[in-house]
């Protein structure tokens, strides 16, 4: 039985039948009525019942008869593609990629590297809204079709409500209805980590493993929980502030106030600081030999860098493999997860950064523990918070159907 196969008929007991028969077409793919009935444990005449509503609603069609070892030849049914389109927005902090997804999880357009400088500021906010509109403004697709649209932010996100606390919180409305009311089809919300390890845990490098933490490595650090298939939040909505564990004995202040944050020695903006601290003690780089200012560098002119193998953005990556193992270390000994993968910006540097981590992980956690856990690089890139926030909000509105 498939983790799809299994997830569907696990839920089909608690949730509404019209949604769980719904997400099974559109999860696993078309299936017969009987077929149906089994995995979902629903009755055949409900089952029949509901797939007629969802035909009337053109949401479902009937694919004509199949084959059958005996006895009269069944009905295949299965979802109309595109009868429902979903929106990803990943918001970076200095890029959006927004992507359009339809009903059968299929990526019809994608749009990256949108140009877009993430601050607190009224314009900032403004700017995205207009990338949203100016994507939705170009798609061949009827507005009326889009069910709904998924905007990952960074930091401390409650999805449950709406409310971001870490970007635009200008108002006391929920950031989703402002955005809503500006771009004029449902926002749901959705912190950056969460909605990648979504998008990797339904499309992307998970097999079978249903424990999984997946670690965005960008200019900050976040992860996604995945604990027995299941997105984990935590009581209030913002588990997974790996970057703000005191790791390191250390004077340097992190983002969020306090010193000695993983993010001081392991994040993106770590590789910066560390990269214009080597550069101000005598150490050269290909990118000050061009003239480039050194004030003026960034994460993503490190790791251009180190792949056209310039040795000091090379050391320095290795560096911050080393210091991110020590917290990967910590939750691995803490969670005892099957899977880790290592997505975001910095693991596009690949080796670079993936065997100084397993060193560390060697040095620094359990071996007992890190033996049954395994550590992967994300297989979907730069799509993986497009897919997951897309996958977010159809299984959202799924439930609203």
């Amino acid at each position: 039985m498939t983790k799809a196969v299994h997830d569907s008929r696990a839920s089909s007991r608690s949730v509404d039948p019209k949604k769980s028969i719904l997400s099974y077409f559109a999860n696993v793919g078309n299936a017969i009525i009987p077929e149906l009935s089994k995995e979902l444990v629903i009755s055949v005449p409900k089952v029949t019942a509901v797939v007629g509503e969802l035909i009337k609603e053109g949401l479902i069609q009937d694919y004509g008869k199949i084959e059958s070892s005996g006895g009269r030849k069944p009905n295949l049914y299965g979802v109309v593609p595109d009868s429902a389109f979903f929106i990803g927005v990943d918001v970076k902090q200095s890029h959006v990629n927004i992507g359009l997804l339809d009903l059968q999880k299929n990526l019809i357009s994608v749009t990256e590297n949108l140009p877009y400088t993430l601050n607190n500021t009224r314009e900032s906010l403004d700017t995205l809204c207009q990338h949203i509109k100016a994507f939705i403004a170009g798609l061949a697709v009827s507005k009326d079709k889009i069910r709904g649209i998924g905007i990952n932010l960074s930091g401390r996100i409650n999805y449950a409500t709406g409310y971001s606390y870490s970007f635009f919180f200008f108002e006391e409305r929920p950031l989703s209805e402002i955005i809503e009311q500006e771009v004029g089809i449902r926002v749901f919300l959705e912190n950056d980590s969460r909605a990648m390890a979504y998008g990797e845990f339904c499309a992307g490098v998970v097999e079978k493993e249903k424990n999984v933490m997946f670690l965005n490595l960008d200019y900050g650090i976040g992860v996604g929980i995945m604990i027995d298939g299941q997105l984990y939040y935590g009581k209030s909505g913002y588990a997974g502030e790996l970057g703000h564990v005191p790791i390191f004995d250390n004077e340097l202040i992190c983002h969020c106030g306090k010193k000695g944050c993983l993010e001081t020695e392991g994040s993106g903006w770590a590789l910066v600081r560390m990269f214009r601290e080597k550069l101000l003690e005598g150490s050269t780089s290909v990118l000050t030999r061009n003239g480039q200012d050194p004030d003026a560098i960034t994460m993503e002119d490190i790791i251009q860098a180190a792949k056209n193998d310039d040795v000091l953005a090379i050391e320095l990556i290795a560096k911050l493999g080393e210091n991110l193992g020590r917290g990967i270390a910590f939750l691995i000994n803490v969670l005892n997860p099957e899977l880790v993968i290592l997505g975001g910006s910095l693991a596009t540097t690949k080796e670079y950064l993936l065997l100084p981590i397993k060193t560390s992980l060697n040095k620094y956690s359990l071996s007992l523990v890190n033996n049954d856990t395994q550590l992967k690089l994300s297989t979907l890139g730069e799509h993986a918070g497009i897919i997951g926030a897309c996958l977010l909000v159809r299984d959202r509105s799924l439930s609203l159907v």
